[in-house]
């Protein structure tokens, strides 16, 4: 396929996305396995290739498996960095260092950037009704009852095309969610930051290391293939010309580098940051996506991987409302699922460099010795190192089973599920998600979860592409004796994840239903699977 401002425009698709960022290209490569039309519009010529993003957590890797890329862009990744806050002295005050994998994934690696949108435009031209346009300039659209009409220029030619839905992942300055009225609230920091990138990493230490100076606050983040990027608080009436000059480069580079002039400078420019959410996700047919949707300051690397969420949560349901698998209502469960955590993830950010990057001496005096004391007590010590501040999406409302409370109906109903790895017929061993396939899956522990649902549910689940699974233990799975029904598939926990996962919920059920995007749409014992695959069948044809 060739990716030219010069491709041709379809008249009709079922999904029409505007801009060729990470977000929407996850979006398009999802919606293609789906079997969906989508045109993706992208009015600059060619992808950005100047690097932006550089934190990747477990999440969003968990989503490029999803889409067949995982382990292609994990390759463009440095796994299992730790981040480490230095005082004024040079001590480490705090360590974030994650070693769980409980996903299928490292939890915090770095990366870089403009390899990985590659690989994702790349990928589309796996599906022959994605059609990728750049050099395309979208002059305006109708939000119809039924459709969306667009008016998109190329080559000073302009065209009509129509679409079912049309998604805004054209950045924190959006058209589609201007055009749409909707307000996007909260505050531009005035705190800038100049970013310097550097080839040949000069520094040459893994991970990354955040100098809580107040003189200039400056953080240092090791990069794959040798590459190092820089950050230095800005000050007052500093201009980005002044900065940005090879003197004023030098000048900051001196903080980090005995020998600044030999630096292979690839760029600088100067960041600002910004916290804003917008009021809604969703106006009729057209939803908007990542930075159009929300913004957030850089602290904890998280405006990345809350878009690739976005695309996440989002991308299923469209495919399954365009397939006529689900009523269109269900979109507006991604708002409900999306927003609450898009906030907390601003908060955390804006809370984060509070603390971490003040400039008043006595402050950062403060805080280094609290900071200190409290590294000093392991039970805060671990709660820093392994992550535990970071908000988990936990759904309370939307595509999950509740409680006639309207609470979800277990611990596990509306959090992402683990991803171990499991062995299949043939032993071969592989992540879960990519042993369970694309779609919704019905798994159980110890009994096939066909054996409680009636053939009336059976046929749903078949139906909308479910499929359905029994989880043993990895001695068991090649003479397992208990009854197996066409349809169902063993897998075997190889290291015994699942089983510990299964005994953690002995309060709930040993039944999970998984969304395509592994959130557990609900847990039961396997007496009332039935009903809450009914229960969820409602839910897809009403749009929860």
């Amino acid at each position: 396929m060739a990716h030219a401002n010069t491709a041709s425009l379809p008249d009709t698709v079922d999904v029409a996305i505007v801009g060729a960022g990470p977000v929407g290209l996850t979006i398009a490569n999802y919606l293609g396995m789906m079997g969906v039309r989508v045109l993706v519009l992208e009015m600059r010529e060619t992808l950005i290739d100047y690097p932006r993003g550089v934190g990747m957590d477990d999440e969003c890797l968990r989503s490029f498996q999803a889409i067949g890329l995982g382990d292609e862009i994990a390759a463009h990744t440095t796994p299992n960095q730790k981040m480490r806050f230095l005082t004024m002295n040079g001590k480490t005050f705090a360590l974030i260092d994650p070693r769980t994998d409980e996903f299928g994934w490292p939890r915090r690696s770095s990366f870089i950037q403009p390899m990985v949108d590659q690989i994702l435009l790349d990928g589309l031209d796996r599906f022959d009704g994605v059609t990728p346009v750049f050099g395309a300039e979208l002059t305006g659209f109708d939000n119809g009852a039924d459709k969306v009409t667009l008016t998109v220029k190329v080559n000073g030619e302009t065209k009509t095309v129509t679409a079912g839905w049309l998604v805004g992942a054209d950045g924190g300055r959006s058209i589609i969610r201007k055009s749409l009225d909707i307000a996007f609230g909260g505050v531009t920091d005035s705190t800038r930051w100049v970013v310097v990138d550097l080839h040949d990493d000069p520094v040459g230490l893994p991970d990354s290391y955040l100098y809580c100076v107040p003189s200039r606050p400056f953080v240092s983040i090791a990069l794959p293939h040798g590459m190092r990027r820089l950050e230095f608080m800005v000050f007052g009436d500093e201009t980005e010309e002044e900065l940005c000059s090879p003197e004023g480069v030098h000048a900051l580079l001196a903080r980090a580098l005995p020998h600044p002039e030999r630096a292979n400078v690839l760029r600088s420019r100067v960041y600002t940051h910004n916290a804003r959410l917008a009021a809604t996700f969703r106006k009729g047919r057209a939803l908007i996506a990542g930075d159009a949707a929300h913004l957030m300051p850089v602290w904890q690397g998280q405006g990345y991987n809350s878009g690739i969420r976005d695309a996440t949560n989002l991308a299923w349901k469209l495919g399954m409302v365009v397939r006529g698998d689900a009523g269109a209502a269900i979109l507006d469960s991604y708002e409900s699922e999306r927003r609450d955590h898009a906030r907390a993830m601003i908060d955390l950010s804006v809370t984060a460099g509070k603390i971490f990057a003040p400039t008043n001496w006595l402050v950062a005096w403060l805080r280094d010795r609290v900071a200190l004391a409290l590294n000093a007590i392991p039970p805060v010590k671990r709660y820093f190192v392994q992550m535990r501040f970071k908000p988990m999406p936990r759904f309370t409302s939307g595509l999950i089973v509740t409680g006639d409370d309207g609470k979800p109906s277990g611990r596990a109903t509306g959090r992402l599920f683990v991803q171990p790895r499991v062995s299949i017929q043939g032993g071969e061993v592989l992540r879960l998600d990519d042993a369970v396939g694309a779609g919704f899956a019905v798994l159980s522990w110890g009994s096939d979860p066909q054996l409680h649902l009636s053939e009336a549910m059976r046929r749903f689940w078949s139906d909308i592409g479910g499929r359905f699974f029994v989880a043993v233990p990895e001695n068991q799975r090649g003479n397992f004796r208990g009854t197996v029904l066409p349809g169902t598939a063993l897998i075997g926990d190889v290291d015994g994840r699942l089983h510990n996962w299964f005994s953690d919920q002995v309060e709930d059920g040993s039944v999970v239903v998984l969304r395509p995007d592994r959130v557990v749409a609900a847990i039961v014992p396997p007496q009332q699977a039935d009903e809450a695959s009914r229960a969820l069948q409602s839910k897809l044809a009403a749009g929860a």
